[in-house]
C-alpha cells in the first residue's frame, strides 16, 4: 500500500532556494514507528529517489550516491519530529521530497515539500534608496499620526510644513 497520511504532516509545501545556500524540511509523525525515511521525485529524471532512513535511535542509512554532507536528518526531543536538512543547494536538487514511515506493511507519505532552486541575482545598487525611501515616509506619517494631527495629513502642503 502507498497512501497519504493522517499519521505524519509535512512542512512546508514549497521552498524557494538559492544555489549553494541550505535549507529544512520538516515532518511531524503522529504515531509511533521505527524509523523515517526521506525520497526524492525528480520531475527531470522521472523517479523517485531513496535518500536517507533515520530510525529513532539516530542511526542513519543514505541511499546509492546520496552525499552525507548534502543530506542530514535531526531529531527533535520530542521524539515526533524529524528534518531533513539540505546543503550547498543545487540545481539538481529540484524536487519535491517526502518523508515516509513503514506502518504494518504500508508506506504512510507526507504530503510532500517541492524545493525549486533560484540562483542568486546580482544586487542593483541603483535601486537601494529607491526602495528605502518609502519606507521612510511611512514611519513618519505613521507618527505624524499618532500625534493627533491626522486632519492635516491629507493636505500635502501643510504634512510638509509638519515634517
Amino acid at each position: 500500500g502507498f497512501s497519504a497520511s493522517l499519521f505524519l504532516s509535512q512542512t512546508p509545501e514549497n521552498i524557494l532556494a538559492q544555489t549553494n545556500n541550505k535549507t529544512e524540511i520538516f515532518c511531524e509523525l503522529k504515531r509511533e514507528h521505527v524509523g523515517v525515511y526521506w525520497y526524492r521525485w525528480s520531475q527531470k529524471r522521472q523517479n523517485f529517489e531513496f535518500l536517507v532512513f533515520s530510525n529513532p535511535l539516530g542511526k542513519t542509512t543514505y541511499g546509492v550516491n546520496i552525499s552525507q554532507d548534502k543530506f542530514s536528518v535531526h531529531r527533535t526531543n520530542s521524539h515526533t519530529s524529524y528534518s531533513l536538512h539540505i546543503s550547498y543547494l543545487h540545481a539538481s536538487d529540484n524536487g519535491t521530497y517526502y518523508c515516509s514511515i513503514s506502518q504494518s506493511s504500508q508506506l504512510l507519505v507526507g504530503s510532500g515539500t517541492q524545493l525549486v532552486d533560484v540562483l542568486p541575482l546580482p544586487l542593483k545598487t541603483t535601486q537601494e534608496p529607491l526602495s528605502k525611501k518609502p519606507i521612510r515616509r511611512i514611519t513618519k506619517t505613521k507618527a505624524a499620526s499618532e500625534k493627533g494631527t491626522a486632519p492635516c495629513l491629507l493636505r500635502l502642503p501643510c504634512k510638509r510644513g509638519l515634517l
